[in-house]
């Protein structure tokens, strides 16, 4: 909140930036954006949910004709975008600058760049990962860069 009582324009704008970019991912995936989407979507923006149970609940006070399973789905695809994560209390985890956001950057032997979002990112984590053998039937719940003992991150 501002000094004024109302909401701080500035958190408003993220918000809204956010919302839009989250709007474009779906999009890029060949998703309507139906009330539902765009209803779940404000509600998880506007609060902090410890699940999806919580973000049910609020969701069905607006919209009665949102199921769980709706709810349920959403979060994933949300998850798959790089949009929220679990481990953040579900709330929108894009910083300040979402259409830019990158989560890898690769580095080529020519000095070529290439930045990676989360979702490829994740993409190309789990494809590696599933080549190599090492999947067996479970899934990917995180990926952390540790310090190796000179310090630095570990690199190719």
């Amino acid at each position: 909140m501002g000094k004024t009582g109302r909401p701080d324009k500035g958190v408003y704008y993220r918000a809204t930036r956010q919302k839009e970019y989250i709007l474009s991912k779906l999009r890029e995936r060949g998703l309507r954006i139906t009330n539902q989407r765009r209803l779940i979507i404000d509600c998880i923006l506007e609060n902090e949910f410890s699940c999806c149970k919580e973000i049910y609940c609020q969701v069905s006070k607006m919209d009665s004709s949102i199921g769980i399973a709706t709810v349920y789905r959403m979060v994933n695809t949300l998850e798959e975008i790089g949009a929220i994560n679990r481990k953040s209390m579900y709330h929108v985890c894009f910083e300040e600058e979402p259409a830019i956001v990158h989560s890898c950057m690769v580095r080529f032997d020519d000095r070529t760049q290439l930045n990676l979002n989360a979702e490829e990112w994740n993409r190309i984590v789990k494809v590696g990962l599933e080549t190599c053998g090492y999947l067996d039937n479970r899934n990917v719940e995180l990926v952390e860069l540790r310090e190796c003992n000179d310090g630095v991150a570990a690199a190719i």
